[in-house]
């Protein structure tokens, strides 16, 4: 069984909406408020007890899910997830070393080991206007987690490795069809083409 959440706290709902803690953003951001989220997997016998602190996503959950099933993950589309069943049954190293986050369908940032890159930055839904940065902004995560202290100047090369990864990623990225605008264009045509009174 799994509990865990598809982002962080809804800041604009102030002390109703979450919070998250030391982090920086939340629903709606790239920034770690956003998108880091607990996680809580529980099978008697499946998966052993205690704090794992490796890097994992939900994009992880169906070749995890998959291999705990005993079955094959689906193999007529490439798959973005990593089987994440020895970090839960021996606490072992996560097979995850790197992440991309997309927001409207643009790379906003990626993460390699301890290291996270911005190119572009929005707070929520608060921030009408994505801010694209000519120098993109560096964190490590293992020593600040609340992404306050840019490193892009002092850790040049790791910025450098992080967004040549990161764009070869996006350039080859299979993209699937846009389920929200197909939602609301649907709602759109629906509601314009209703019948008048």
């Amino acid at each position: 069984m799994l509990f865990t959440s598809d982002n962080g706290p809804w800041l604009i709902f102030n002390e109703h909406g979450g919070s998250a803690g030391l982090l920086r953003g939340g629903k709606g951001s790239t920034w770690e408020g956003g998108m880091r989220v607990p996680a809580i997997f529980w099978g008697p016998s499946i998966v052993e007890p205690g704090p794992v602190r490796s890097m994992g996503s939900t994009l992880d959950v169906l070749p995890t899910f998959a291999a705990l099933a005993e079955t094959d993950s689906p193999s007529d589309r490439p798959l973005d997830g990593y089987d994440l069943y020895g970090v839960l049954r021996e606490h072992a190293d996560s097979p995850r070393r790197e992440m991309y986050f997309y927001r409207s369908g643009k790379l906003f940032a990626a993460r390699s080991g301890d290291y996270k890159l911005h190119f572009i930055t929005q707070e929520g839904y608060t921030q009408p206007e994505p801010e694209v940065h000519d120098r993109p902004l560096l964190f490590n995560l293992l020593h600040d987690p609340g992404e306050k202290y840019d490193l892009a100047a002092e850790e040049g090369d790791v910025a450098r490795r992080i967004a040549d990864r990161a764009r070869r990623y996006d350039q080859e990225l299979i993209r699937g069809e846009d389920q929200i605008a197909k939602r609301i264009n649907g709602a759109v045509g629906i509601f314009l083409h209703a019948p008048v009174p």
